[in-house]
């Protein structure tokens, strides 16, 4: 059975490469399968889980957007940031979330909102992923 070579990177460096037999995430226009052989492909990502599928067990990893390329059976993920699941501190992302959701009751500001419902966005994703 042939695989997909994956990388997922950020600004501060490599944070998984390994060989997977499905990949699965949310790009910004909707949910995505990519298998062995899959064409070509750029795709920007939504804040969201990227599960990785390996024989009967699966990876996550919490993204924080970013873009998808897949070319020749290799996918190479550019994340804004990315945390694997078993990297996340729960306790930290409780309190973020707690943190942005106190900054969108208390933001009158547009563009604050927005950063805050971000916040928060991330906040969840990183708890989803973290719990799972």
């Amino acid at each position: 059975m042939s695989t997909l070579q994956v990388s997922v990177v950020t600004p501060d460096g490599p944070v998984l490469e390994g060989d997977f037999n499905m990949v699965s995430c949310k790009a910004e226009s909707g949910e995505l399968g990519i298998l062995p052989k899959h064409a070509p492909l750029v795709a920007p990502l939504a804040i969201s889980a990227i599960r990785l599928k390996r024989d009967n067990e699966t990876e996550r990893i919490a993204v924080s957007g970013g873009f998808l390329e897949v070319s020749d059976n290799q996918v190479t993920i550019l994340a804004k940031a990315a945390e694997k699941q078993e990297d996340i501190n729960l306790t930290r992302a409780e309190a973020a979330k707690k943190r942005a959701e106190e900054r969108l009751q208390s933001q009158k500001d547009a563009i604050d909102h927005h950063r805050a419902e971000l916040a928060l966005r991330r906040a969840i994703n990183r708890l989803n992923v973290g719990r799972s």
